[in-house]
């Protein structure tokens, strides 16, 4: 008794392993910088599954959106005092114009979505994040922080993840170095990029829970995924900005490259 029969244990247990998976992924590559849509698209054709599906996704984002909010609570409830603190004010106009070009993504949803199911797409973008991130890491190091931010930075680092729709281009990599090659002392970009992330995440989850709306809603098993993506985004964030001082991006981008080489020469 309370043992899964044969018949019935592979349709219970298969969809909880890859929840399960498709959570570590999208929690790890998140916030490290090296693609989250991009390992999405290469590690099912590279390992043999089914892709997650669009119900996965889109709860997956909620996962890591918990993350990221729970680890900043303290600068988010910070700019409910934006109308009598100047410096929660100023960060609070950093991050509306750093939104903006977000919305520019609506314009190329058809082609995004062609291209997030090409593994060739998303390997040859993840080479270019692998070689900004090397060329980057070279740079003289900045000591600027983010009250010293003005709306053109903002707004730079805004267009930096707005590129990111495109699988295989790191949102947190390539706004991490726009903000270093602008002079940015790295950890502060780095937690600019995580809170200018927000609303990002958010939008996506909700566009895709919302074409979900007529589709039959979010397996159970989807859920256990929110789980682990949350837990995992909240470690990889943690262990991001303790060591991106120490080790710098080299080793992420050497990394992105690797992928996109042996995924071009498999797939």
């Amino acid at each position: 008794m309370g043992v899964l029969s044969p018949e019935v244990a592979p349709y219970i247990v298969a969809p909880v392993l890859q929840a399960v998976l498709w959570g570590l992924v999208q929690g790890i590559t998140e916030f490290l910088p090296i693609s989250s849509d991009g390992h999405l698209v290469l590690i099912p054709a590279l390992v043999g599954f089914a892709p997650p599906d669009l119900a996965t996704t889109a709860v997956l984002h909620l996962g890591t959106l918990i993350a990221v909010v729970v680890y900043f609570r303290k600068d988010l409830w910070s700019l409910r005092r934006a109308r009598s603190d100047p410096e929660a004010r100023h960060l609070l106009s950093l991050l509306l114009i750093g939104s903006l070009p977000a919305a520019l993504a609506l314009l190329v949803v058809r082609e995004i979505d062609r291209l997030q199911r090409s593994s060739t797409a998303a390997a040859l973008f993840l080479l270019v994040t692998g070689l900004v991130l090397v060329f980057v890491d070279r740079l003289p190091r900045g000591q600027r922080q983010i009250d010293r931010a003005t709306p053109v930075d903002a707004l730079l680092i805004g267009f930096a993840q707005l590129l990111a729709v495109l699988p295989g281009i790191s949102r947190s990599g390539f706004t991490i170095a726009t903000g270093v090659a602008r002079g940015f002392e790295r950890v502060a970009t780095a937690r600019f990029s995580f809170l200018l992330g927000v609303p990002a995440i958010t939008a996506a989850g909700l566009f895709e829970l919302i074409s979900l709306a007529n589709d039959g809603g979010v397996p159970r098993s989807a859920w256990l995924g929110v789980v682990v993506a949350g837990l995992t985004g909240y470690l990889a964030i943690a262990f991001l900005l303790r060591m991106l001082a120490r080790t710098g991006l080299s080793g992420y981008g050497f990394y992105c490259l690797a992928l996109g080489v042996l995924a071009l020469v498999l797939l």
